[in-house]
């Protein structure tokens, strides 16, 4: 009877809209309203109660006077499930306005109301709202009487407009009285006239208002009496009306008589009341005379009240004493239609297979989203890195499980690869990327105490990285990656999950949802339940289908609801995204499809694999009844259990009901169905009583399991539909579909994969299209191939490859991942229609006219150029600049048609002379050509890919003349060239990418070179020709015009060298005569432009010129700056001076070859000269400036042969590489990047500060390099920030940069040997994958950000370490203290190793260094001018101990350090004394030395001896510093004492061993001897470097990154502070020793015992640092030795600042890094800085702004790992007090703040400038903000004080003498001066007043001259560029 009555409800909708006028579509089926007692019992017995009976009085109407119960949605669902669409809402007055005011709603029942209204709407039921029911509410009553108060009326008509205003955008029906008939005389008259009134008033103001009254049909007559008007004001009537069985009411015929009286109002029954009908049956009466009235045409009913109707019938249909379980089971049984199924089958089964399989050649709707999905385990990688947790997966993998023992350790990378991915989404035009969150990255244990940042910040990083490209991030919360922790303690079996989930949830929903709006609580739930615990194929790996499948289950469905509550509870208002879970399912089909079993088999099919979990969500909050009566079956069968089905409470029921916004779908293949009986083993395809099959003609696919059925999934689509979503009228998302291929063969051009895509696609289509499904999204897995599975990487599923075996993990395009991308810019399959008019406004491109210029000089003014530059210091050249370009500026990349298009022939195509030139064998390495080069041609999509992948704003690229022109002319025009050409550039607009055409790129038509080409003066019209035909073809869209590039290489080196085609080799006079003809034909191209198309097309026209900077050998050397610019002459000016400057060649270049000319005889200049009118033509015939450049030269005067002629020979230059240039792939292109800023300067000097695109600039690579480009990288870096300085700093106008190049390409006479591609392209894989380098990504990200914004990690804070910092310098005994014999002090190994040939730097040695043993005293006065509060030295231990024991005590050296402490604690400065920096007696190095165990105890009692002696005064002990040193320098590459290198696999772990055993007997000692009495602190200093990957993006140098902090700081620092060495360490030299042969590893054991006496020796940790490395993986093979096991190379980055020292650049960042490292790793120790600092090399300048700069950077980076980071630092010390020796170096590299100047045999010691910066940090105590002006703190240099050192080495400049005893002195402008300087400072004052007056006139004078010049404004952060 239910079943009856649903369809009841329907018939009788259908009936009415079968017989109805258009216009009463909106037919109300009415229920309600709610009663106070239906609400109370909602909670407790859901759906037992009836709705309002009939003659309730009014205070029984539920008035919002408590909240709604949660189950109120239930009900709704309810009645929307029975075909209600409209609902009472009768609203309380007195409750809403309790003071009649409408000023003072109650805001709390407002709400309510507004919440009622709103459930309504979202189960798709209006509300019919009801103003009041009749009689005055008694508050109201006994304040203003009845309804004949007129003044109560008022307030009514006020009530009625603030219902209407509050209500009105939600409610469209209003109902004023709804019971008027309880009214009598003039109450009833005054509420007829106050509804009037409400009606006048606000249907005027709401004409889409329908308002209405509630009137007894047997009223309306007496009604219509009293005041026929009424009438009028409603807009329908509505009616109380009553059926009486036992009457056998007509209502037909009473509605006719109403009509019939009073027009032809619609009619609302609004109250239809049964009476008298006892039996069930004579419920049909009632049903069948609403049939009657709806069959009646004449009658306008807009609808009729089911509430009795139903409710009787519900009543008969079941006893009355039916409990709450039962009412919910009566209407939850079934779903939506209990016939889903069958009614699917019956729609399709039928279809042939033509009709099931025609084709839509259609586009999905506006809205619909295309998505890609992938899922954390499958491609992050990562798998332990930064605290992440174990996972399943991970421990199912390492135990090998997984096919050929893969694991998912590094999967595709994708933790360190966010850029390369959203790379991927870009090229595709993906608007979604749908992936899944690691639970254990973020909680390694599962529970949220457990929480690593690290692992939430990457999908931090993750979805800010998807937002800036513009991709919408949907996220799954659990995709199979269970963490570990919580497996073990049951998992997903254990009822605890719940709780675990939520709070994860609860986690990614706070931190992810302000920017994720599409959420899915689980994806594929089934196979974490089915193959993880019931097959155990998948982790866990748990084989038990009865008991733990069904229980994972239970525990997901429990786990998605509360996430779903959670996210609707506290986030869904703010955030305003949607909840829903990713189903998997296959569709099933009837094995036979005329059985009856089967096609039920197949309906159990569903129920058991999608119904499992969908049914309880979208259903009743239940399993399915056909899923519960199977397992009850299959157990009275069998006897036994088969499964274990639990049972869900009604509140759980509850909870899981509705639980979803979407419908997600993963959908792969289908099964054919047949039943299976008699089976009683456990399974669902056992308990289910069914079998799969598969249909032997589907198409296959990589794995057994996937076949291409895709009619399956458009079924599928209309089951879930009816079945489903039905209900909770939620849309399907298709949150999975494709298909995994083999790993073999061609494994990118995978047209089975785009087939299959294809018609899935279109199957989906077909659903929305045709059978109107609510499908939203489709979303192909996988966004590349990864881990799949047990399958491993043997199964690929991804629209991308990537290739497994290379390290970097490369992502390579396939032929499907193009497919895809075509379908989402189509919106499916519907050819897009192209716009051939569309421009690109925001990438729009203005030029300048130029201004017209007279000759350059000789040599040039430009000169300016080098006498601003040349001179720059090192670190003035090599300083970064941050800042960016303006908007609007140009990005792009470039290509050339020849290197990239192929199709050499291909239709119709003529040939070219490169064509002919490279078909000749041997011309090209490998006989390579460009016949099919990166088939260009054939693959504009791919093309477009990568643009848009990049995000370019422009492509420059070039047209082939004999593509459209075949033998160069316009008569053999070829039609398919052109349209090629036309679709590239619409899919260039397509993208918002502006072409930059060129038109000339070096391939002339080989029809015109037969007939001498650029020879031949008719070329100028011929070029013209085909110019003006592409302007006219192209120019609507194209607006960059480029008519050459680099004529001067086709001049050059085709026609001079003879090196390119035509390779015509003349160079005495070809070259001049060809550049002349380039010259003309450009011209004559330019004037054809801009007379026939500039004026309609807007466009520009240029040329390419190009050219090297030109460096003079010595700047100083006129003869040499005119060198330089006679080279930028003959090359630049050769074709830039005709058009920029005066339409001529410059003066230096007519000088030269005509006088070279002469010389050899010639009677005219080889050199052709321009008439007047060629040069009129000529001038100004470029809107830009465009040049090339790659490179910098070294020039020099020279004078060359006159014979041969020669271009080159005629301009006296010689050319070298500039020393220390970086090395590239072509030989004469080495890497010069500040070449490019001057360069930029010249052409701005030269040429009238032209605007400026840089069209080419690129570097070559060779074929080893693949993807991983870090040349590249370090060429883009420093190259453009050069432009930038450029731009910025010195004011060139540059507007563009175009890298070269897009793709590799053919590198014409190097083949395909180099490459300049930001993209790599296999030239040996027949469709030319492109693969994007690590360069395309840094290239975005410097477009993304227009340059380089000073990244926070440089940016300066300001602030102050702790009270009580300590503030330091250093020193080493042996570096300064010389005295190497004096007073009995033994010597050392440094003594030994220092007098040994061939050891140190320029034979220099520490015999007497800086003689700080005589000029302690000195020292220390300069360390009180530094104002810092400690001095850290060491002692020499041979000083003190000749011989290294303690049989004998040299007093005198003890003596010595007694003096110097002394004077220090005088000063106020306390010393921080080291026992040991490297300089170990020789006496002890004869007896092995630290090799040797005894060594221990020497150094103990030499600790001893000192604590002893000088414990009193010193408080702050260092037992060694930089035990790295010592043992791998010294003892493993032997560059420093004791010089052992022969012994590198097992002496520096040895001596290491000992040194840690050292250190912590020294510290024992202390501690338990002297610290009581002393009160010091002892540490170990120990020095690292920071090292971070050469390529972020890799594994693998993420990891070499990591061993090299752990084999340097760990290799000490793990046993002090930890506890043994690190089991990194161990395990690789372990694993390494044992590979080679070794009977146990190369790293000494410590015992327990020793383990336990070293750890926690420390007070402090005491750190050196100086620098950064880059790190890469490096395999040294079997070698044994220390870098071996350390398996490591390091790089430096080229945009670091250099030092004096080859191994020191400056990177301030990497110093924060590695503290904050220490505090993280090391337990948090107070940490001192006991060295950093920098050197120089060369001759001395005191101005040190180099130091400036690193110790300003450095402190303040430590300062931010203190304030920022927490790191506890306490003190910081400055390397070096003075210049000092320098260990290997000697004298060489000065690290000092204070200059010694060694040619003066006092040794002097000179402050530099860095003293008083150094000096004002630590008497600041760190740094002050410059915004609050001078501090008090701050040092100032006294003036005078800072001599300079002479070339001789001499110290220029005096130092302020003190002036002789008893001189008067006066006091002059606050300074006493003797008298006779007083008088003379009084004369050089008043001279200077006169010159400053003169100085100011001339001032005012070049001020007022400036005004009439142009200004440029620069950018804002120009800091220290100028600063130094």
């Amino acid at each position: 009877m239910k079943i009856l009555e649903g369809f009841l409800s329907l018939s009788l909708l259908a009936i009415f809209y079968s017989n109805s006028n258009a216009e009463q579509q909106d037919f109300m089926l009415l229920a309600g309203p709610l009663s106070t007692h239906f609400v109370n019992n909602l909670g407790t017995r859901p759906l037992d109660s009836e709705t309002l009976p009939l003659g309730s009085s009014e205070d029984d109407v539920f008035n919002c006077r408590r909240s709604l119960p949660q189950q109120s949605r239930e009900y709704f669902l309810y009645l929307q499930s029975r075909g209600v669409n409209q609902f009472k809402v009768p609203l309380s007055w007195f409750h809403i306005l309790p003071t009649c005011d409408p000023s003072q709603p109650h805001e709390d029942t407002v709400t309510c109301y507004k919440t009622l209204v709103n459930q309504l709407t979202e189960y798709d039921i209006k509300p019919l709202l009801v103003l009041h029911r009749s009689a005055v509410p008694e508050p109201f009553r006994t304040r203003y009487g009845g309804w004949e108060n007129p003044l109560l009326v008022e307030r009514f008509e006020q009530y009625a407009g603030f219902v209407f205003t509050t209500f009105g955008d939600l409610v469209d029906t209003f109902i004023t009285f709804s019971h008027l008939h309880e009214l009598h005389d003039e109450g009833q008259q005054n509420a007829l006239q106050s509804h009037a009134n409400v009606y006048k008033l606000y249907h005027q103001m709401n004409k889409g208002l329908n308002l209405s009254l509630g009137i007894r049909a047997n009223d309306v007559t007496s009604i219509y009496q009293k005041g026929s008007k009424i009438m009028a004001y409603m807009d329908f009537l509505s009616l109380h009306m009553e059926y009486n069985c036992k009457l056998q009411t007509s209502v037909t015929e009473e509605l006719r008589k109403l009509y019939m009286n009073f027009g032809q109002s619609s009619i609302l029954m609004y109250q239809l009341t049964i009476k008298d009908c006892d039996e069930y049956e004579d419920y049909y009466q009632p049903l069948a005379s609403i049939f009657q009235v709806l069959q009646n045409k004449n009658l306008h009913i807009r609808g009729y009240d089911i509430t009795h109707l139903f409710r009787k019938l519900d009543q008969h249909e079941r006893p009355r004493s039916l409990q709450s379980d039962d009412a919910l089971t009566g209407f939850h049984q079934k779903s939506a239609s209990p016939f889903s199924y069958q009614m699917v089958w019956e729609n399709f089964k039928d279809q042939t297979e033509s009709e099931r399989d025609v084709f839509l050649n259609e586009s999905f709707p506006d809205d619909f989203q295309w998505s890609v999905s992938s899922e954390s385990f499958k491609v992050e990688g990562g798998w332990s890195e930064c605290g992440k947790g174990e996972t399943i997966w991970d421990r199912f993998s390492h135990e090998g499980n997984v096919f050929d023992n893969q694991t998912t350790d590094l999967a595709c990378d994708s933790y360190h690869k966010v850029d390369y991915d959203v790379y991927l989404l870009r090229g595709m035009l993906s608007p979604n990327y749908q992936f899944s969150i690691s639970w254990a990255r973020i909680f390694p244990t599962g529970r949220k105490d457990s929480l690593v940042d690290k692992g939430a910040a990457y999908y931090d990083n993750l979805i800010n990285t998807l937002l800036q490209s513009g991709i919408e991030p949907s996220v799954t919360l659990y995709h199979w990656d269970l963490p570990q922790a919580l497996q073990d303690q049951g998992g997903w079996t254990n009822y605890f999950i719940v709780e675990a989930f939520k709070e994860f949830a609860d986690f990614c929903f706070s931190r992810y949802g302000d920017r994720v709006k599409t959420w899915n609580t689980f994806g594929s739930p089934w196979v974490v339940s089915n193959m993880g615990y019931g097959t155990g194929e998948h982790p866990p790996s748990i084989n038990d289908p009865i008991v733990a499948s069904y229980q994972v289950t239970h525990n997901i469905l429990k786990s998605h609801a509360e996430a779903w509550h959670i996210y609707n509870d506290k986030y869904r208002k703010l955030q305003g995204g949607k909840v829903g879970i990713a189903f998997n399912s296959e569709w099933a089909e009837p094995k036979n499809p005329s059985s009856v079993q089967d096609i039920k088999a197949a309906e159990r099919y569903l129920s058991f694999m999608l119904g499992w979990f969908a049914h309880p969500i979208f259903v009743n909050g239940d399993y399915p009844t056909v899923l519960k009566d199977q397992v009850e079956k299959k157990k009275a069968i069998c006897g036994k259990e088969l499964a274990r089905l639990p049972v869900f409470t009604e509140a759980e029921k509850q909870r899981i009901q509705g639980t979803a916004d979407f419908f997600g779908l993963n959908h792969y293949t289908s099964r054919l169905i047949s039943e299976s009986l008699n089976s009683c083993d456990p399974g669902p395809n056992n308990v289910g009583d069914f079998q799969a099959h598969i249909d032997p003609t589907w198409p296959t696919t990589a794995s057994d399991q996937i076949h291409s059925v895709p009619w399956g999934l458009r079924r599928l689509l209309n089951y879930i539909s009816m079945e489903y979503t039905s209900i909770l009228k939620v849309p399907i998302y298709i949150t999975g579909n494709g298909m995994p291929t083999e790993y073999s063969g061609d494994v990118l051009n995978d047209t089975e994969r785009v087939d299959f895509l294809k018609a899935y696609i279109n199957e989906a289509m077909k659903a929305i299209l045709q059978d109107k499904i609510a499908v939203q999204r489709f979303t192909v897995q996988s966004l590349m191939d990864e881990f799949e599975g047990p399958q491993g990487y043997s199964q690929r599923f991804g629209l991308h490859y990537v290739n497994f075996e290379d390290p970097d993990r490369p992502r390579t395009p396939k032929t499907s991942a193009y497919y895809y991308s075509k379908v989402i810019e189509r919106n499916g399959f519907a050819e897009s229609s192209a716009n051939p008019g569309k421009e690109i406004n925001e990438n729009a491109i203005y030029g300048l006219r130029l201004p017209s210029l007279p000759p350059s000089e000789v040599p040039s003014k430009s000169k300016v150029v080098w006498e601003k530059f040349s001179s720059q210091t090192n670190f003035q050249r090599k300083l970064y600049h941050y800042g960016t370009f303006p908007e609007g500026f140009h990005w792009g990349v470039s290509s050339s048609a020849y290197q990239v298009e192929g199709g050499w022939n291909a239709d119709g195509k003529g040939l070219s002379v490169w064509d002919t030139f490279t078909q000749v064998p041997g011309n090209i390495p490998n006989n390579d050509n460009g016949d099919v080069a990166c088939d260009s041609y054939s693959k504009i999509d791919e093309d477009l890919y990568m643009l848009r992948a990049l995000n370019v704003k422009t492509y420059r690229f070039s047209l082939s003349w004999s593509r459209i022109f075949p033998n160069g002319y316009k008569s053999s025009i070829n039609q398919k060239g052109v349209e090629y050409y036309n679709r590239l550039i619409e899919g260039l607009i397509a993208n918002n990418i502006t072409p930059m055409v060129t038109l000339y790129h070096w391939d002339l038509p080989q029809a015109l070179q037969n007939i001498n080409g650029w020879e031949n003066p008719d070329l100028i019209d011929i070029f013209n020709e085909y110019s003006d035909f592409c302007y006219a073809t192209f120019g609507d869209r194209v607006k960059f015009w480029i008519t050459f590039n680099e004529p001067q290489t086709i001049a050059w080196s085709g026609y001079g060298l003879g090196q390119i085609p035509p390779n015509v080799k003349q160079p005495g006079d070809a070259p001049y005569k060809v550049a002349h003809n380039l010259l003309k034909a450009h011209a004559k191209a330019y004037h054809t432009y801009h007379e026939k198309y500039s004026a309609t097309q807007g466009g520009l026209v240029s040329i390419s010129l190009n050219s090297e900077w030109a460096e003079p050998l010595d700047v100083n050397i006129p003869r040499e700056v005119v060198a330089a610019d006679r080279a930028l002459q003959f090359q630049l000016g050769w074709f830039a001076h005709p058009i920029f400057r005066n339409g001529d060649y410059p003066d230096s270049m007519k000088w030269q070859v005509g006088n070279k000319s002469e010389l050899q005889g010639l009677t005219e200049s080889r050199l052709p000269s321009f008439t007047d009118e060629d040069k009129a033509y000529i001038k100004g015939t470029a809107d830009l400036f465009c040049i090339n450049t790659y490179t910098t030269k070294v020039v020099r005067h020279v004078t060359s042969r006159l014979s041969p002629e020669s271009y080159e020979n005629d301009q006296d230059v010689g050319k070298k590489d500039v020393a220390g240039s970086e090395n590239t792939a072509v030989k004469d292109q080495k890497a010069v990047a500040w070449g490019l800023r001057r360069l930029l300067n010249w052409i701005k000097e030269e040429y009238g500060n032209p605007e400026i695109y840089v069209t080419e600039n690129g570097v070559a690579t060779g074929t080893d390099i693949t993807v991983d480009d870090t040349d590249r990288i370090f060429f883009l870096k420093t190259y453009v920030d050069e432009a930038l300085k450029a731009h910025n700093l010195d004011g060139v106008h540059v507007k563009g940069y175009i890298a070269s190049s897009l793709m590799d390409s053919f590198e014409w006479l190097n083949g395909y040997n180099v490459g300049y591609g930001l993209h790599y392209v296999n030239f040996k894989h027949a469709s030319r994958p492109r693969t994007p380098k690590r360069s395309a990504h840094l290239y975005f990200d410097i477009m993304r950000n227009n340059g380089f914004p000073l990244p926070e990690e440089e940016k300066m804070i300001y602030g102050h370490f702790r009270e009580g910092f300590v503030w330091s310098t250093a020193t080493a005994a042996y570096q300064i203290e010389g005295a190497w014999r004096s007073d009995g002090k033994g010597l050392s190994i440094w003594d030994k190793f220092a007098h040994t040939a061939l050891k140190i730097s320029q034979d220099e040695n520490g015999d007497i260094a800086c003689n700080s043993y005589h000029k302690f005293n000195e020292d220390v006065s300069n360390l009180k001018t530094l104002r810092i509060n400690h001095y850290r030295f060491s002692i020499s231990w041979p000083r003190i101990m000749p011989d290294g024991t303690n049989g004998k005590i040299n007093e005198a050296g003890l003596n010595y350090y007694h003096r110097l402490v002394d004077a220090l604690l005088a000063a106020n400065i306390k010393p921080q004394v080291t026992l040991y920096h490297w300089d170990l007696p020789q006496a002890l190095q004869d007896v092995g030395g630290w090799e040797n165990n005894t060594i221990v105890d020497r150094f103990r009692d030499y600790a001893d001896v000192v604590f002893n002696s000088l414990g009193e005064k010193v408080k702050f002990w260092i037992t060694i510093n930089e035990p790295y040193n010592v043992a791998m320098v010294g003892h493993g590459y032997g560059s420093a004492a004791p010089g052992i290198s022969f012994r590198p696999g097992t002496a520096p772990y040895i001596v290491a061993h000992n040194l840690l055993k050292a250190h912590a007997e020294a510290w024992h000692l202390y501690n338990d001897t002297y610290r009581t009495k002393h009160g010091g602190i002892v540490g170990i200093t120990i020095n690292s470097d920071w090292a971070e990957p050469r390529n972020p993006y890799k594994q693998e140098d993420v990891d070499a990154a990591i061993r090299i902090i752990q084999f340097q700081i760990g290799w000490f620092a793990h046993p002090v502070f930890n506890g043994d060495y690190s089991d990194l360490m161990k395990n690789i030299i372990r694993e390494r020793s044992l590979a080679a042969g070794l009977p146990e590893s190369r790293l000494p054991e410590f015992t327990p015992a020793e383990v336990a006496r070293i750890k926690g020796t420390h007070d402090y940790f005491g750190f050196n640092h100086y620098t950064t490395v880059l790190a890469y993986n490096f395999d040294y093979k079997n070698l044994q030795h220390y870098d071996a096991d350390r398996g490591v190379g390091t790089v430096t980055d080229r945009t670091w600042l250099d030092s004096g020292s080859f191994w020191l650049k400056v990177t301030p960042p990497g110093f924060r890094k590695i503290l904050k490292f220490i505090k993280d790793e090391y337990g948090d120790p107070p940490v001192y800085i006991t060295e950093n600092g920098v050197s120089e090399r060369g001759p001395m300048d005191l101005n040190d702004v180099h130091r400036i700069h690193y110790f300003e950077n450095y402190i303040n980076q430590a300062l931010k790992a203190y304030l920022l980071d927490g790191v506890d630092i306490r003190g910081y010390a400055a390397w070096t007090l003075m210049d000092n020796f320098e260990w290997a170096t000697g004298y060489d590299d000065k690290f000092g703040l204070f200059y010694v100047n060694r040619s003066d045999p006092n040794l002097p010691r000179i402050p530099k400038k860095s003293v008083w910066h150094f000096a004002t940090i630590a008497n600041c105590n760190g740094f002050i903000d410059p915004k609050e002006g001078p501090n008090e703190c701050q040092i100032l240099e006294p003036e005078g004080t800072t001599p300079q050192p002479s070339s001789s080495g001499q110290l220029t400049g005096t130092t302020p003498q003190p002036s002789p005893i008893g001189e008067l002195l006066v006091n002059f402008l606050g300074l006493e001066l003797s008298g006779p300087k007083a008088e003379v400072a009084l004369i050089s004052l008043f001279s200077l007043i006169i010159i400053g007056a003169i100085a100011v006139v001339l001032l005012v004078f070049g001020l007022v001259k400036a005004t009439k010049k142009p200004k440029h404004p620069l950018e804002e952060h120009i800091n220290l560029e100028n600063k130094f």
